[in-house]
């Protein structure tokens, strides 16, 4: 039976789970997560009041 015979196909099941497991994860993270985000300004402002005139 040739489907116990794990030489044609063990290399390519282990070559596709390392990549999976060490290149895309690396892959995927630098793409989803290079950016990060400083404020400009750091300065709180204060509120103005509102002005109602009919109060």
């Amino acid at each position: 039976m040739p489907q116990l015979n794990p030489s044609p196909w063990f290399l390519i099941f282990l070559f596709s789970w390392l990549f999976f497991l060490i290149v895309l994860p690396h892959k995927l993270t630098s793409y989803l997560f290079n950016y990060s985000p400083t404020p400009n300004n750091t300065k709180s402002h204060e509120p103005k009041p509102w002005n109602w005139p009919w109060s």
